[in-house]
């Protein structure tokens, strides 16, 4: 167990079938999508986004969220959820059976009409029907805030504008709210505040985070969060997908690897549920699926159980100029 005062355990949403997904140019098909969830339950998982109800022609990679919704299997303790980014989206949704309904927000006016087609005012104010859909369906309504804590072309965002979002969410009927760090600018004095600020103003409400890996500080966000508290977090198997309509390398631009983020919690002893040497079988498919190779560092660079079990012997062979002879 871990010296440092945190949380004992967190929620970990697992959002690579849409969030991911959805940056792959690839079609992956819908039963390569079930297995995926089957081999997510396998390990563990329990919290799963599996679909978004955006329009077929803005996301075509996505256009089957009925009929994963459909096949998928049902059981004790396994919750999903499917993003609705608009009304319409909202209707098609509560026809299906979901755990939650996720309905997008924005803290800024210009991406909300750029990413949404609608400004941030119009957004929320579609907030309360979508909540009374959800209602309707038997499920719950959690919110997530886009630019939570920095936007392009303006910086940090106004804490104000913030909380007032998650005010109107929970006027709406949310659960709960996620803070999305839309474009991995996020640092953990951010984080903090963040959650701090919300839980004083709103302490029966459920807030999770949903990180980007653009500058490097991911695990580090993570890290202040369990700090302080925070009852879920967002990950992608293999880190795919992200904010890859904004500038920047590939290889550093995606979600928070679920790969890194069990490896990472594993270490410091807060628990999630999930086996992360079964959810490597995950990881497998993904990248099949896909066609892309994984971000995370886990699978690149070895788990600690891989590298206290390896051999002197074995770790030369592999690295070529490496040798036992010192040089003078």
């Amino acid at each position: 167990m871990s010296s440092l005062a945190l949380q004992p355990g967190v929620r970990v949403v697992e959002v690579g079938l849409r969030d991911g997904l959805q940056s792959v140019e690839r079609i992956v098909p819908t039963e390569a999508k079930v297995e995926l969830v089957e081999r997510m339950i396998d390990a563990g998982v329990r919290d799963i986004e599996v679909a978004s109800f955006a329009h077929p022609r803005v996301l075509p990679q996505l256009a089957d969220a009925e009929a994963v919704l459909a096949a998928v299997p049902r059981q004790p303790g396994v919750r999903y959820r499917a993003l609705v980014p608009n009304l319409r989206g909202a209707h098609r949704a509560g026809e299906c059976e979901l755990d939650y309904l996720v309905a997008l927000t924005c803290c800024d006016e210009e991406v909300s009409r750029l990413n949404q087609g609608s400004g941030v005012a119009q957004v929320l104010a579609d907030l309360p029907a979508i909540g009374e859909i959800t209602r309707t369906a038997g499920a719950a309504l959690i919110v997530g805030i886009a630019m939570a804590f920095f936007t392009p072309c303006v910086g940090a965002t106004d804490p104000a504008i913030r909380l007032e979002v998650v005010r109107r969410a929970v006027d709406a009927g949310a659960v709960g709210v996620y803070f999305g760090d839309t474009v991995g600018m996020a640092n953990p004095a951010q984080i903090v505040d963040s959650l701090e600020a919300t839980r004083a103003a709103f302490p029966t409400l459920e807030i999770g985070l949903h990180l980007h890996a653009r500058n490097g500080f991911a695990l580090a966000n993570v890290l202040a969060a369990l700090g302080v508290g925070v009852d879920w977090l967002e990950s992608a198997f293999c880190g795919i997908g992200g904010d890859l309509w904004f500038p920047g390398e590939p290889d550093v631009l995606g979600n928070l690897p679920t790969e890194d983020l069990l490896a990472f919690t594993g270490a410091l002893g807060v628990t999630t549920g999930i086996d992360e040497e079964a959810y490597a079988r995950v990881s497998e498919l993904a990248r099949l699926t896909t066609g892309r190779e994984s971000l995370d560092h886990r699978s690149r660079g070895g788990s600690a159980r891989e590298m206290t079990n390896a051999r002197w012997s074995d770790i030369l062979r592999t690295f070529k100029g490496v040798t036992t002879t010192r040089q003078n």
